[in-house]
């Protein structure tokens, strides 16, 4: 796929990057180099690499689901300034 000055100045309109005219030709140029480099990375074979979620292995820390003593809400509301059926109240902020 070949980029033109209108590609890259698409792009700069998607983006929201203002470009002056003269600066676009280098621009396609340096996209055109991208995208070059991003279609050679379908030659790689990967057919043996197995897929990996970090460049560095790594086993995750398992621990027991245990669920833990709470708080009662009305123990939890007793120092708020203002608190209704168990609610924190706040004062508006937004109109």
């Amino acid at each position: 796929m070949a980029i033109d000055i209108d590609d890259a100045r698409k792009a700069a309109h998607l983006a929201r990057i203002r470009v002056n005219e003269d600066e676009l030709p280098g621009i396609a140029s340096e996209l055109q180099a991208i995208l070059g480099f991003m279609s050679s990375l379908n030659d790689v074979d990967v057919a043996d690499v197995e897929p990996m979620s970090s460049a560095t292995p790594m086993q995750l820390k398992w621990r027991s689901d245990d669920v833990d003593p709470t708080i009662e809400r009305a123990h939890v509301v007793t120092n708020a300034p203002d608190s209704r059926e168990g609610f924190f109240v706040v004062p508006k902020v937004v109109e």
